[in-house]
């Protein structure tokens, strides 16, 4: 494959030989000259670009002829105009302000700015749109660095996984409009509540790294912002579906009515997700609305956004053990507990319903600021048949049946999650000149109730008995202060401080109602940097401290061994060089962490096992990224992280089946688990015709360890995948825009598996490992019509 791509780049160059022109311009506000930076600039034969911070812009290897070019930027109206290549002169394009406040300042608050001293990359709508086939948003994350996917099912529908520098979920905060996402008790991101929620998004900054301050969960390795309040000013109608693999069907219809009478706009989408999965039985069946309307008035805006998921998952969580892997990668153990046939209803069920109101106003031309109110409800529950399970774990005594004492039963359980998630959001925004100030923060609380039901028993226990009833309580305070100065014309220097209050009030665990947990903690986390550029170059070094607080499962742990926080020291570094026809990039960065929270086997005063604090473990890497236009109809970039990711003094611990003791294991310096040292992604694109793409999309892990020990027989193996897609763009037939896509996932049909867990103990004197898999699916495919009028 390596061949192929080095001859289709030789080809490549061969052919930018010949006659191509470029095309040079400036965009300017139309009432006062003024350059527009960041304005999204689409050249027919899709070629896109955004303008520099002089409003200026370049297309390069262009064939003579006759260009549309169509012009957009937040704020002001777009255009579309006819132009010749090639151009004796640069071409200047003037855009007219829409006397509006539409800018999604709340945005602004929680994300940094394209000059602010942070690692980040960022997806814009066009960008989202090509990679939206129905999987999960992971997946349309997939080509950043350091990024690595997965997903239960193995086809990227249903519940799915991401670690970014091999930080998990948990770890990653993850914001919606400024809003917190990051479930309040395990601080993971569960996607599959929100399916198709990429259909609605306009644009994706992942920060790695600490990042700049945000809203919700601590950041401890990334963090993940998504904006859906894009003012759109026309009306428009689209509908997109698809078909592809393992019965999977993705129907979604979007509708907005544009501005309305110079004030409003509703925007509006509805989706359904429907697939069997590649595991056996991993079907999923999952809808969702978005509803938006604003109201705009001079300097000020109010949005309202409801949306809502509901999901229904056959479980698919438990993998597939190492001794079926090559034999049945597909094995699902999940209901096979019943008698004959898997119980037909081992299902995850789930509903989600987030409402977001905003307010913004523009006091001048230098200050601003927003305020915003939300609330999430959560209710749902997963299903599940056990066999053989004991009356005492449900608090009920044995039963005596004729002469016999029983003490177990099979049931069928549901373990029921009720919630509610609710708070507010603001800033204040100055800038002038060289000065950008931005001072904000936020409140909000979670109030979740647990409890179990029985619905069925063989015997013994009377329908819907609730065993347990447990109430949790978590509020988070934060507020944060930023500070962007231009020193110079090329030196500017960010400082930002935030303070954090975390209170969690525990009532008790399924596995330990008595233990009660009420604690609080109190965080500062500031940060620093300095940024240069100049010409085409560019380069930035910034320091920052964060604190997280444990998850509400390691609470578990005991009333004697209650664990700690973590706390992370991150140093990024990076240098950019931007020109017309090739683009690179290096970033370096240092983390490291005191008091990490990790697995290492060792079970608690209940028997559970549970993450302990570890002293000292760090992650240091460079991750480099290009992109090249080579020619009109041939682009390609790509990305390598190399990483060093260890902990110090790990202490593993292992239970001894033959005696019921543990046995613990020292190892100096290992490798942190889920941490490959290598990643890589590659896009060639290739545009035989104007409206004609054709994409080859590659992605390199290298190998990962399943636990925190470097044991070679723990690991998950290197893998390289390979992924199609084309897409064929019909203008002006029947409809505005016809879209026929063709996207083939695995290509070579590889084998492989991202993710997995593992478990390991003596018997009979030796170390036995036990390693579970989630295997992908092999070579599978989507098709897709997108018809926007």
């Amino acid at each position: 494959m390596k061949k192929v791509f080095s001859l289709l780049i030789m080809l490549a160059g061969a052919v930018a030989a010949f006659a191509q022109y470029p095309l040079h311009g400036k965009i300017v506000e139309k009432e006062s000259g003024q350059p527009v930076a960041n304005a999204s600039i689409a050249l027919s034969g899709n070629r896109n670009t955004l303008s520099a911070e002089n409003g200026d812009f370049h297309f390069s290897h262009l064939k003579e002829g006759s260009y549309t070019i169509t012009i957009s930027s937040i704020g002001f109206k777009a255009i579309r105009e006819t132009i010749q290549v090639p151009s004796s002169f640069p071409v200047s394009i003037v855009l007219e302000r829409i006397n509006l406040m539409l800018q999604p300042i709340e945005i602004k608050g929680v994300r940094a700015g394209e000059r602010a001293p942070f690692t980040k990359s960022s997806l814009s709508k066009k960008e989202i749109e090509k990679a939206n086939m129905g999987q999960d948003l992971p997946f349309v994350l997939n080509q950043l660095p350091s990024v690595i996917v997965s997903s239960d099912a193995g086809n990227g529908v249903g519940y799915t996984g991401i670690r970014i520098r091999g930080t998990d979920a948990t770890r990653i905060n993850v914001t919606l409009n400024g809003i917190p996402y990051n479930d309040a008790e395990s601080q993971g991101s569960f996607f599959v509540d929100l399916p198709d929620f990429v259909s609605s998004v306009n644009s994706i900054q992942v920060q790695r790294g600490v990042g700049t301050s945000s809203n919700g969960a601590g950041a401890f390795g990334a963090t993940i912002n998504m904006t859906t309040n894009e003012f759109i000013e026309k009306p428009y109608a689209e509908s997109n579906n698809s078909y592809g693999s393992f019965n999977t069907w993705k129907n979604t219809l979007k509708a907005g009515t544009g501005l309305i009478d110079g004030h409003f706009t509703v925007d509006a989408r509805l989706s359904s997700l429907k697939s069997d999965g590649y595991i056996d039985r991993a079907s999923s069946d999952l809808k969702s609305f978005y509803l938006s309307t604003a109201y705009f008035s001079g300097k000020a805006s109010v949005r309202l956004n409801v949306f809502s998921g509901k999901e229904k998952t056959y479980q698919a969580w438990n993998g597939v053990p190492e001794s079926l892997l090559k034999t049945n990668r597909t094995y699902n153990s999940a209901g096979t507990e019943k008698p004959g046939e898997p119980y037909e209803n081992e299902t995850d069920n789930y509903q989600q319903d987030h409402y977001q109101l905003f307010y913004n106003q523009d006091v001048n031309d230098r200050l601003s600021f927003n305020v915003a109110a939300f609330l999430s409800r959560g209710k749902g529950y997963y299903e599940q048949y056990k066999a053989s399970e004991k009356f005492i774990d449900f608090g009920l005594p044995n039963i005596l049946i004729g002469d016999s004492i029983v003490s177990s039963t099979d049931v069928v359980r549901q373990l029921w999650l009720d919630n509610y998630y609710y708070g507010g959001i603001f800033s204040l925004q100055y800038k002038n000149k060289g000065t950008q100030w931005i001072t904000g923060g936020g409140w909000n609380r979670y109030d979740g109730n647990h409890y179990g039901k029985i619905i069925w028993s063989q015997v013994g226990i009377t329908k819907d008995y609730q065993w347990y009833d447990l109430d949790a309580f978590k509020t988070d305070f934060n507020i944060y202060t930023k500070l962007q100065q231009k020193l110079t014309s090329n030196l500017e220097v960010f400082g930002d401080i935030q303070y954090r209050n975390v209170g969690y009030q525990l009532d008790g665990f399924r596995d330990n109602p008595a233990l009660f947990v009420n604690n609080t903690y109190h965080f500062i986390n500031p940060k620093a940097g300095i940024s240069y550029t100049t010409q085409n170059w560019s380069g930035y070094i910034s320091y920052a401290l964060a604190n997280k607080e444990p998850n509400r499962d390691d609470f578990e742990a005991g009333a004697e061994q209650q664990p700690r926080h973590e706390t992370l020291h991150d140093l990024e570094l990076g240098i950019e060089q931007k020109n017309y026809t090739f683009n690179w990039g290096a970033s370096f960065y240092y983390m490291k962490y005191r008091n990490q929270l990790v697995l290492t086997g060792k079970v608690n005063d209940v028997g559970a096992y549970v993450r302990t604090n570890i002293p000292d473990s760090y992650r240091m890497g460079i991750e480099l990224q290009a992109k090249w236009q080579a020619a009109q109809w041939f682009h390609a970039s790509g990305n390598i992280a190399f990483s060093r990711n260890k902990v110090k003094n790990f202490v593993a611990w292992y239970d001894n089946y033959d005696d019921g003791s543990q046995k613990s294991e020292t190892y100096n310096e290992s490798d942190i688990s889920f941490s490959p040292s290598v990643t890589g992604g590659a896009v060639i694109n290739f545009m035989p015709l104007q409206n004609w793409e054709i994409s080859f999309l590659g992605k390199y892990a290298g190998k990962q360890y399943l636990d925190n020990t470097s044991n070679k027989s723990r690991k998950l193996d290197a893998f390289y995948v390979q992924d199609f897609r084309t897409i064929y763009t019909l203008n002006k037939l029947l409809f505005s825009e016809i879209n026929l896509v063709l996207q083939v996932n695995n290509l070579f049909n590889k084998k492989y598996d991202p993710n997995g867990y593992t478990y390991s103990y003596i018997s009979g004197g030796a170390l036995v490992n036990e390693n579970y898999y989630f295997p992908m699916a092999g070579r599978n495919f989507m098709v897709g019509v997108n018809v926007k009028l």
